[in-house]
């Protein structure tokens, strides 16, 4: 019994040891009618000396928030859900206008621009991070 309390105690401090080396930053939200999807940016840095893989994203502020890519293809512009990312060792992902973003739907109120909602990312090795996004008028941000 003793063994697997030790083994539990290494597992929670490799994790937390994991999330020590992220940080996500510069997170916004383009505030849009309740009708319409909404989408969401930020930066992760990864400090550690391995890739972090974010596996999902939860927005309390949305009832379903899903990690997608948009890219062009000979002209054609395309959208796929995608289900995880990886950042790399020693490196930075940025969630982006025509790149990796959230697509957030079903929002619980309207946003209010200027306020700030929770975002928490997960990664494959169970951690988690947590920032807070600005709401921003779609009207002011590039798409």
């Amino acid at each position: 019994m003793k063994k697997i309390a030790v083994l539990v105690g290494a597992l929670a401090c490799a994790s937390i040891a994991q999330a020590a080396t992220l940080e996500a930053r510069d997170c916004w939200v383009r505030a849009m009618p309740p009708n319409l999807p909404s989408s969401g940016y930020f930066t992760v840095a990864n400090n550690g000396d391995k890739p972090a893989t974010i596996t999902a994203a939860d927005m309390p502020a949305f009832g379903m928030a899903m990690m997608h890519k948009s890219e062009s293809k000979n002209g054609t512009a395309t959208m796929s859900h995608v289900e995880s990312v990886d950042v790399p060792a020693h490196g930075t992902l940025s969630f982006a206008p025509k790149g990796y973003h959230l697509m957030l739907e079903q929002p619980a109120k309207p946003l209010k621009i200027g306020s700030t909602i929770p975002l928490t990312l997960s990664f494959a090795d169970k951690s988690t991070l947590n920032v807070n996004c600005e709401v921003k008028s779609a009207a002011t941000v590039g798409h």
